[in-house]
């Protein structure tokens, strides 16, 4: 039977090495001290505990950590066991030196990222739990290659009242955010043999650069005042777009090239792509229903909780026409590679109407940081001018011509981090100059962001 205290502690890797037992065990933590691999407050085993793992006696291990407790390299205290002391590592000759970490800015404004702060600890752990206590322990295992029954029923049901999106859980795939599903996208594209997919003349270089990695080159489509044109589609393989909220120019796609895309899918058989960017949030309009709704035989509908929840949750969704899925799993290996336990919470979180009540009071928070940024532009910056403001978490201010550089070097000098629009803008695209800076109004937690928004102020044109 084994002894109790052979379940405390914790495991240490250690090779004690010349010089006997002792000496070659107090060399071997004294190195690992000094060379950071244990970090100062790291608790060690006890020396029961020590000499059990490494099969020799425990007066030696008592021996070694006296040693070193007398030279300083750890200390020993009454209740609190043998803990690494909080003295200066000195990296081994000849290791180089660690990369410093950059300097966060004072202020965020960058988009693509909600208000963390706001996440929904206390109703999320309560769904936790509840789905922890009902789970059937098959969830625990390796489970269904397509996610969760539980999130893609509770998924379908969502995603048809609140986007319009047609469907069922046979044909919803979980997966690890719009990065994964695009990445999926991609490796089933390029197997097929497809050569090109279509995107907008702004959009992120990361989406571009997944399909690139793919084997696919990205052609960009047209941009004008109504958003993207889609009348020069011809014999692209398929085509990415954000058709509610576009990312980053904030439009939404007109409905007559909302149908064009539609019947180019039909007519040539071609594949779009819907990213439903931060779709949840609208403010001055009635909500978009998804493309997707319109032709669900040729439309991806891609869904993240990223921009309503977390991104760190690594929780999304592609919804495939039929005949998809198959090859959408065989790029994804056959396996389930997001989180079960996280995928029952979110069905509960969904079912129980807690991600419903979550997203309102979200928008109402996130709309009432827009109508301050919009009404402090207006009085302190009237020549900047706040484009895509209807819905989502940023919004374009469009700045007088050739002055995007000096408010982005103002705004290195501020400690804020922001981006211009020129970023974002593909490097093929034949679209007129336009002087931009990309703001995240949702980033900022409700504290910093009277802060933000002044410092903001003071690098834009008066």
């Amino acid at each position: 039977m084994a002894k109790p205290w052979a379940t405390f502690g914790v495991d240490l890797h250690l090779e004690p090495t010349g010089g006997g037992v002792r000496r070659g065990l107090t060399d071997a933590l004294r190195e690992a001290v000094r060379i950071g691999r244990l970090a100062p407050g790291t608790r060690l085993p006890s020396s029961r505990a020590l000499a059990a793992d490494l099969g020799i006696a425990r007066n030696t291990v008592a021996d070694a950590y006296a040693d070193l407790v007398a030279e300083g390299w750890l200390t020993a205290r009454q209740g609190s066991g043998t803990r690494v002391s909080d003295r200066t590592v000195v990296p081994p000759a000849g290791a180089p030196p660690r990369p410093r970490a950059p300097g966060r800015p004072t202020h965020n404004l960058v988009p693509g990222t909600p208000d963390l702060a706001s996440f929904p600890r206390a109703q999320w752990l309560k769904a936790a739990r509840r789905a922890l206590a009902t789970a059937p322990y098959q969830a625990l295992d390796y489970g269904d290659p397509r996610g969760r029954i539980e999130l893609r029923t509770a998924l379908a049901g969502y995603l048809s009242r609140a986007r319009g999106v047609r469907a069922d859980p046979e044909h919803i795939l979980v997966c690890g955010g719009f990065s994964h599903g695009l990445r999926l996208l991609g490796a089933v594209l390029r197997t097929r043999g497809a050569r090109t997919v279509a995107v907008e003349s702004y959009g992120l270089d990361v989406h571009w650069n997944l399909l690139a990695s793919a084997g696919l080159r990205t052609v960009p489509l047209p941009f004008d005042e109504r958003g993207t044109d889609p009348g020069e589609l011809t014999d692209q393989d398929a085509v990415l777009l954000t058709p509610a909220h576009q990312f980053p120019m904030g439009g939404t796609l007109h409905r007559h090239r909302r149908a064009a895309v539609v019947e180019w899918a039909r007519r040539t058989g071609g594949l779009v792509v819907e990213d439903d960017y931060d779709g949840e949030f609208r403010y001055d309009r009635q909500p978009v229903g998804a493309l997707q709704g319109l032709d669900p035989d040729h439309v991806v509908h891609a869904g993240t909780a990223s921009k309503s929840l977390a991104p760190g949750l690594r929780l999304g969704w592609l919804v495939l026409p039929p005949g998809l899925m198959e090859e959408v799993l065989a790029a994804k290996g056959g396996i389930d590679s997001c989180g079960s336990l996280d995928q029952l919470t979110l069905a509960e979180f969904l079912v129980s109407g807690a991600y419903d009540r979550h997203v309102r009071a979200a928008r109402l928070r996130y709309r009432r940081r827009r109508d301050a940024l919009v009404a402090e532009l207006a009085r302190r910056a009237p020549k900047v001018h706040a484009t895509g403001i209807a819905a989502g978490l940023h919004v374009v201010l469009r700045l007088p011509p050739g002055t995007e550089q000096a408010a982005l070097r103002a705004a290195a000098w501020q400690g804020l981090a922001v981006h211009g629009l020129h970023r974002y803008q593909h490097p093929e695209a034949t679209v007129e100059r336009r002087d931009a800076l990309v703001v995240g109004y949702g980033t900022p937690p409700d504290h910093a962001w009277s802060g933000a928004l002044e410092a903001l102020c003071a690098v834009l044109p008066e």
